[in-house]
Parts: C-alpha cells; sequence; structure tokens
C-alpha cells in the first residue's frame, strides 16, 4: 500500500462523494436549463449543491458561481475586476498561487501597473505593507488565504477591510484553505474567492467563486444565461452534486484536529534530522509541513520516497518539471540551496499515525545512506 502526502497537490476522492457522484452520473441526466422534469430534477441538484458549498464559507447560495476549478475561478475574479479597458493599479504578493500570479502578469504586460509585496521570512505579508502600497488608482488587491507550498495563513480580513474602505476590488484564492481552516466571507470581506473541489476531497474539474453580493464585474465566459450571467455553459451536474457532498464532510472540524495532531507528530519526530519546518513560528494550515533537509536535494529524497511508496513533493504540482528554485521560498528569503533542499508534505483525513512513522522511518534511513554515499565520495578523493 502506498502511502500518500501530496493532498495540497490533489485528494483523493472520499467515499460518500464517489457514491453521489455515481448516483448522479446514472440518474441525473437531464440538462440544468430545460424545462422538463429531467431539466428540472438536474436543475434542483446544482442548486442543493450551491447551497452547500455556500454553506461552507458562510456565503448565501445567489453569491456562488460554479466555475471548472480553481484556475478558472482566480482568472475570472482578475480579469473580471481589473480587465476593463483603462490602465489600473494592482497590489498582490510573491507568495500567490501561478493561476494569480500569471493572470496579473499579462495584465502587466497589457500595460497595467503591478506591486507585488514580498512576505516575512516566516512567510506571511505584512498586511500594513499590502495596505500601504494602495492608491487612488488601484483598482485590484490579490492576497491568498494561505499558500500552497509552506500552507502559511495570510492576513486576508485586515488587508481586505482597508481595501474596501477605498473602494478597492479584493479577491482572495482560498483553494488551499477551504476545508482545513474555517473560512467565512463576511469576516475576511473579500469581494471574491476561489474554491477547488479536488482540494477537498471531490473530483478535479468543478470549482466555486464566490461573488459579494452587489460586486460589479465583468463576466470572463459569454453565451446562455448560465450561472446569473455570469459563468456562460451547461452546467456541469454530477461534478457540481459531488463539490457539495465534500463542503459538507470539509465543514466538520473534528478531522481538522486529527490531521493537525499527525501533522505535528510528523514534525516532532523529524526533530532528531537535521531539519528546518519553513515558517513553523507563522499560523500555517493543520495540514502542511515544509521541510528544509540542510544539505539535501529535494528531487532526490522525493524520488527515493516514491520509490518506497510514499507520495511527498518538492512544492506546487502547477510548477512542478521546472528545475528553478520555488518562488515562494526565495521570496521568503532562503537562498537557492536551501529553496532546493525543501519537500513539502501535506496530509489529509486519510492519512494515520502508522504512515507518518513508515515516513519518518523512510527519511531516517534516505538521508542515512545519502550521508554514506557523500563521506564515501569524500574518502575516495
Amino acid at each position: 500500500m502506498r502511502i500518500y502526502l501530496d493532498n495540497n497537490a490533489t485528494t483523493q476522492v472520499h467515499p460518500e462523494v464517489l457514491s453521489i457522484l455515481d448516483d448522479t452520473l446514472r440518474n441525473v441526466y437531464g440538462n440544468a436549463s430545460s424545462i422538463h422534469k429531467e431539466g428540472q430534477t438536474a436543475r434542483q441538484v446544482i442548486e442543493d449543491a450551491r447551497d452547500s458549498v455556500a454553506r461552507l464559507i458562510g456565503a448565501t447560495a445567489r453569491e456562488i458561481v460554479f466555475t471548472s476549478g480553481g484556475t478558472e475561478s482566480n482568472n475570472a475574479a482578475i480579469f473580471g475586476a481589473a480587465g476593463a479597458p483603462g490602465i489600473h493599479h494592482i497590489v498582490t504578493t510573491a507568495v500567490e498561487h501561478p493561476s494569480v500570479a500569471e493572470p496579473i502578469a499579462e495584465l502587466a504586460r497589457r500595460g497595467h501597473e503591478v506591486t507585488v509585496i514580498p512576505p516575512t521570512r516566516d512567510g506571511a505579508v505584512d498586511a500594513r505593507a499590502v495596505v500601504d502600497a494602495i492608491r487612488k488608482d488601484t483598482r485590484l488587491v490579490a492576497v491568498m488565504l494561505a499558500n500552497n507550498e509552506t500552507g502559511i495563513i495570510q492576513p486576508v480580513a485586515e488587508v481586505a477591510r482597508a481595501a474596501r474602505d477605498r473602494g478597492v476590488h479584493i479577491h482572495c484564492d482560498a483553494v488551499q484553505g477551504a476545508g482545513k481552516i474555517d473560512i467565512d466571507v463576511g469576516s475576511l470581506s473579500v469581494d471574491t474567492l476561489s474554491l477547488s473541489a479536488h482540494k477537498m476531497h471531490a473530483p478535479k474539474g468543478i470549482g466555486a467563486l464566490y461573488v459579494r453580493r452587489g460586486t460589479s464585474m465583468q463576466a470572463h465566459l459569454l453565451g446562455g444565461a448560465q450561472e446569473r450571467r455570469r459563468r456562460a455553459g451547461t452546467e456541469n451536474v454530477p461534478l457540481a452534486a459531488a463539490f457539495g457532498v465534500a463542503a459538507t464532510l470539509a465543514s466538520d472540524a473534528k478531522p481538522r484536529a486529527e490531521v493537525r495532531a499527525l501533522r505535528d507528530r510528523f514534525e516532532a519526530l523529524l526533530a532528531s534530522l537535521d531539519v528546518t519546518i519553513n515558517g513553523a513560528r507563522a499560523e500555517r494550515l493543520p495540514n502542511t509541513s515544509s521541510v528544509m533537509f540542510r544539505g539535501g536535494d529535494a528531487e532526490g529524497i522525493v524520488i527515493a520516497l516514491d520509490l518506497s511508496g510514499i507520495a511527498a513533493s518538492t512544492g506546487s504540482a502547477c510548477s512542478s518539471g521546472r528545475v528553478e528554485p520555488s518562488k515562494t521560498l526565495l521570496a521568503m528569503g532562503l537562498t537557492a540551496e536551501e529553496a532546493k533542499s525543501t519537500v513539502r508534505f501535506s496530509l489529509s483525513r486519510f492519512t494515520t499515525p502508522i504512515e507518518i512513522d513508515a515516513v519518518v522511518a523512510a527519511l531516517t534511513s534516505t538521508l542515512s545512506r545519502a550521508q554514506r554515499g557523500i563521506s564515501g565520495g569524500a574518502a575516495r578523493s
């Protein structure tokens, strides 16, 4: 049996989610825009799912727009808020996910001015630095809720209150935080917020964008009148149903506490090794450990773990395949060598204590072999 500790990349589909997906694929085949019985049955499934997703983040169902995932949600919010004609100023952070950073970079290429705020050494941005960067011509502020690589939670509410007071659109990528920490859009005071179902034990291909009631945005997909004309296209009823069940499951705080206890156990057992937990002093997601193995080769460690039946990651799955060190870790002040020595371990509600012990044992063995190899090489030279 393999051990999966790459849950920030994607998660195993929960059995209850799989059950509703199978049932809906088989039995709810109508188009939710049709007026006949089959269509209205599909419509009810969509709206029930919308209500479940809304409850997860303290929103109303009318404020939830179903999308194909986090990337589409982030693009829709960014281009919808700042893509209007004219030159605008945008404020964001250096630790955003590529699905936020790249759309903003595209806006910069179109002539918009962008201010990027770096994080502190602990990985969190200074809220005051973000607020101070807001100008009279600022159109958009984008700050993620929690970083996908380090799990560091960002001061969204503090930034959002200042942005809203100045009439500036505030967008939050909450893809990694949803289901791992409590989210209340009223307390966060954001205008838009992105979610992705596959980060919370539902299938890939479905996400959501929260749009605060009264928020003015350009639609990013034009066509039919679906999703209150915010996102045209025939609704994906089975995936929406799966997302709804996953959102209901994710609202249960008990598994989060259990995951946090396992994560803390994992980090305590690693204390005997020469490691540093990036952002250990900051507020973090309960499931994430960004571990720097001093003098280690993260890619080599991940490969060795994979051969031992353990899945971990060197960082964001959306950036895998790149040989450059993590931009997030570099922005935090790590050297390129330190960044290339960092492995991300991300747990889920399915992780067990036995698995944690097995991973620590595998790491201990892997690092011991690497150190023997280095010593042997030095002796032969």
